[in-house]
């Protein structure tokens, strides 16, 4: 049976304990509670959890406009999913059985993106020139205009980009690489939740690309998360990008599970 609520403590009471017996697999929903928590403004939100012989067994967010999330959600609990929300799943992300399942009661979507989660195993440092380091108020143009063309490029830019950067910034979730001085590429990593921190994005401008610069940011994020905030380190990749699922297990990322991005719009 599904429950639902706009109050984000009374879902965490009842989801959180089941979403922190993964928080791997469950990162991006412990994320957004975490974000929720901090401040983070949100417009006609809905959270939801699955019972079943008496216990939680699933749970599914709605922050619009980012994808529903439905990485916590069972097989047996997608039908009774989209019959409570009428079918208004324009795009959601999880494992591609869920998904799966909702494709086959939506139709054909337009668009599916498939996705891999890595966990950080043992980090191998790249020996990139440059350094890294905790990006500043002063790198804010710079990484409004990252952000964006991250969003233009993956096509999943969504929200307010400029007040994303603001807080991520303000937050200190944001570093960049330097090279010869300049900034030349960007990762983010969140803020912990059930010990787990994620990577993302990770930008670097195609003028800067095919350097190292992607994997030493990445390397100097995912050591800063290990040594100050957090026991464990995520990140998602594009199977459909080689280079960058490459890249990141050469520094120690270990696969994980795989998902599927599905957009009806």
């Amino acid at each position: 049976m599904w429950s639902f609520t706009s109050a984000v403590e009374e879902y965490a009471a009842v989801a959180e304990p089941f979403l922190l017996g993964d928080p791997v697999r469950h990162t991006v929903a412990l994320t957004v509670l975490a974000n929720l928590r901090a401040g983070m403004p949100v417009t006609d939100p809905l959270f939801g959890w699955w019972t079943a012989g008496g216990e939680v067994r699933g749970a599914v967010f709605s922050i619009p406009p980012h994808p529903v999330g439905l990485f916590a959600v069972p097989v047996e609990a997608v039908e009774p999913l989209v019959k409570a929300l009428d079918g208004a799943l324009p795009v959601f992300v999880g494992p591609p059985e869920v998904t799966g399942e909702a494709i086959r009661l939506l139709g054909r979507p337009a668009r599916v993106v498939s996705e891999r989660l890595y966990r950080l195993g043992t980090l191998t440092v790249p020996d990139v020139p440059g350094r890294g380091r905790l990006a500043g108020p002063g790198d804010f143009p710079l990484l409004v205009s990252w952000y964006q063309a991250f969003g233009a490029e993956t096509g999943m830019g969504e929200g307010d980009v400029v007040d994303r950067v603001a807080r991520r910034l303000s937050a200190g979730e944001l570093f960049v690489w330097e090279s010869q001085g300049a900034p030349v590429s960007l990762a983010a990593l969140s803020p912990a939740a059930g010990g787990v921190c994620r990577i993302g994005p990770v930008y670097t401008p195609p003028s800067c690309r095919r350097r190292g610069y992607g994997a030493a940011v990445t390397a100097y994020a995912s050591r800063t998360g290990l040594d100050e905030r957090c026991e464990q380190v995520v990140l998602f990749t594009d199977l459909d990008n080689p280079t960058s699922n490459a890249i990141y297990q050469a520094i120690g990322y270990e696969p994980v599970a795989d998902y599927a991005h599905v957009s009806y719009s």
